[in-house]
């Protein structure tokens, strides 16, 4: 777990790889009864700290401004990161789904003992998020991204998702 300050609030990460249970964490989600509420990213989608925290920015942003687009902090996360205007396709591509294994969790002011109680709910082996480069599905990010080779000479991958996520709503 890292703890980031995204605009004067904390942001808590955690990477977790061969989890077992998404099934349960979805319907947990789903049915408002997760506890303490985080976000639930695919992680293959995710090659690099940067653009979460970028996403995690806009959240903030979007709270502050009493103006949230999906229903909860956490869920506004995944949306702000799939870069698309769409909130329902938002959460099923980025977020997770019954058989993801491979993901990273985002909660905003997290405690210690909130974030023990994360850990103790994904069942799967916790990583380093410097894990993220090396196992981000590059062709599926560019795909979802729509990022082209061209582009990709001049800018990272990484930089590519972030300028979506900034410029989305002034497309």
């Amino acid at each position: 777990m890292k703890t980031f300050d995204v605009g004067g609030a904390t942001l808590s990460l955690a990477l977790f790889a061969d989890v077992t249970n998404s099934k349960e964490l979805l319907d947990l989600m789903q049915a408002g009864t997760l506890e303490p509420e985080v976000a639930f990213l695919n992680a293959s989608l995710i090659p690099d700290v940067f653009p979460v925290l970028a996403s995690a920015y806009k959240t903030h942003v979007a709270k502050s401004r009493e103006s949230l687009t999906t229903r909860t902090l956490h869920s506004e996360i995944v949306y702000n990161y799939s870069g698309s205007k769409h909130i329902s396709e938002s959460l099923k591509r980025c977020g997770i789904s019954d058989s993801t294994s491979y993901i990273l969790v985002a909660r905003f002011g997290a405690s210690s003992d909130e974030m023990t109680v994360i850990k103790g709910l994904v069942k799967g082996t916790e990583m380093g998020l410097e894990e993220l480069a090396g196992r981000a599905d590059q062709s599926q990010i560019q795909k979802h991204y729509k990022i082209s080779a061209l582009e990709l000479g001049i800018s990272s991958v990484s930089d590519a998702i972030t300028c979506r996520i900034a410029a989305r709503d002034a497309l």
